[in-house]
């Protein structure tokens, strides 16, 4: 068998199959608390390009950038698609395998073949009105963002002025499911079981697929709505931009919006503010903030704790060589974006103590199919950690940093919780001429906002009704 000899010795590079390469299984207890460690160990033992056994399924993980952007950017060589799947076609993946549902549903981050570019594009035009600045709907919706950031971080507030809260669960998780119902053009708070929905989805607990059967079924009457009376929404422009899609197709693309999106940013934004408490120990993060620069803030954090950590997989179209190995015609390919920022060809040459960081990190992806939401989900995100240290004069972790709970799936890592101890900074004495503001209502603090922001604000009454405001309600009272 011919091979070649690297740092971690003899492998094959004949086109060995992957079933044979005794894969290590990836989704373990080590991955669970120190993903880091597993990559390390698996860049030691075979190089740039691991055999992975997922849950029962064996797969190529992609550990180093160079090879992560040879993927990333070669759609022809590397295409989406799991009719590309030789071991799926064969009827050799099992069909109870636990990550198979979230492959199955055929939308924009899965879909490959001729029909991508078509849906691609609408995607981007209907994406368009809310991420280009200088439309009039990015700046309703950057309004939006911040008077649902002041709402929760007002609702907070009636723990005390100074208290605990669990930041994850009480602002980080909440806000973008709420800027996503705004997108989405769901009336009032009608959305919000939709979006507590989506979090028993994203928790993959036992009732998952009940919510998920739920959740599907109430995109699909919001599609149908939408087709019949459309709006100034994500989904009437989907529609406009792709007539031809059917409503079980828009359901599966606003699925795609609501999930990705809200869990992305969530997790962005709560390992911002950790780092940015944190310190970093170097004040190159505090550094960064307080000189204005929330979102290079953000991309040094995602350079090191990217949300999204494995994407979704490739295949190879023909047999071509990767790393130390050969990945025949139709095996998958998963391109790890944590560990690739870890690759040393890539992260030596990132200055740790710089407040200017390199924007070529992998978190949207890279290539035609980057992140159609990237600018979207960034404003999101840099408007909800703005207001937070706006409107808290102190926050402070309340467990060390080395010990706040981790979730972990294969394609997230997130935090569970994120307790902190907050002091809210003191409200602005309204001048003589001005009628004092009610304590419900967010300070739309963006001079070039829309001034109407609290309008895209469900009626008090209706608030008291929704199940998300009842849940985040109750966390207040039950002192978490």
């Amino acid at each position: 068998m011919e091979s070649q000899w690297g740092e971690s010795g003899s492998v094959g590079v004949d086109g060995t199959r992957l079933a044979d390469t005794a894969p290590e299984p990836l989704l373990t207890r080590d991955y669970e608390t120190r993903p880091s460690l597993v990559y390390e160990r698996l860049r030691q033992r075979h190089g740039a390009v691991a055999p992975v056994d997922l849950l029962g399924v064996p797969a190529w993980l992609v550990l180093g950038y160079r090879e992560a952007l040879q993927v990333l950017q070669d759609d022809d060589a590397w295409p989406k698609g799991l009719e590309n799947w030789r071991a799926r076609s064969a009827g050799e993946v099992p069909a109870d395998w636990p990550l198979g549902p979230s492959l199955e549903v055929n939308h924009v981050l899965i879909q490959g073949g001729s029909g991508y570019g078509r849906l691609r594009t609408a995607w981007d035009a209907a994406l368009k009105p809310f991420q280009d600045p200088g439309h009039p709907q990015a700046k309703r919706l950057k309004a939006a963002v911040t008077a649902y950031a002041d709402e929760l971080i007002t609702l907070i507030g009636q723990g005390g002025g100074t208290g605990v809260a669990d930041l994850s669960a009480q602002f980080s998780r909440p806000l973008p499911l709420m800027v996503a119902s705004h997108l989405l053009g769901f009336p009032g708070s009608q959305g919000d079981d939709a979006l507590m929905d989506m979090w028993r989805v994203l928790d993959a607990g036992p009732d998952a697929e009940p919510a998920l059967e739920r959740l599907l079924a109430t995109l699909a009457e919001l599609a149908a709505a939408k087709l019949d009376k459309p709006g100034d929404d994500f989904p009437s422009h989907l529609l406009a931009a792709h007539p031809g899609l059917s409503l079980d197709e828009l359901a599966r693309e606003l699925f795609m919006l609501l999930g990705m999106t809200s869990d992305h940013v969530g997790i962005l934004m709560s390992n911002t503010v950790v780092e940015v408490i944190s310190g970093d120990g170097d004040g190159g993060v505090r550094a960064s903030l307080s000189a204005g620069m929330i979102r290079e803030t953000m991309n040094r954090v995602v350079m090191r704790k990217p949300p999204l950590v494995n994407f979704v997989p490739r295949f190879a179209a023909r047999d071509t060589p990767l790393g130390n190995y050969t990945i025949r015609a139709g095996d998958p390919v998963w391109v790890s974006s944590a560990a690739a920022h870890a690759d040393p060809l890539f992260a030596d040459h990132v200055a740790a103590g710089s407040t200017i960081s390199t924007r070529a990190h992998l978190s949207w992806g890279a290539g035609r199919r980057q992140c159609p939401a990237r600018e979207l989900a960034s404003t999101v995100a840099a408007v909800g950690v703005g207001r937070l240290f706006e409107r808290f004069s102190h926050l402070d972790l309340a467990l060390p940093a080395d010990q706040l709970p981790w979730r972990s799936s294969p394609f997230m890592r997130g935090l569970r919780s994120l307790p902190v101890r907050y002091e809210l900074a003191p409200v602005p004495r309204q001048s003589a001429e001005q009628p004092p503001a009610s304590a419900s209502a967010p300070r739309t603090a963006d001079p070039d906002a829309d001034p109407d922001a609290e309008a895209v604000l469900p009626a008090p009454a209706a608030r008291q009704r929704s199940s998300l405001w009842r849940y985040l309600t109750g966390l207040i009272r039950s002192g978490r």
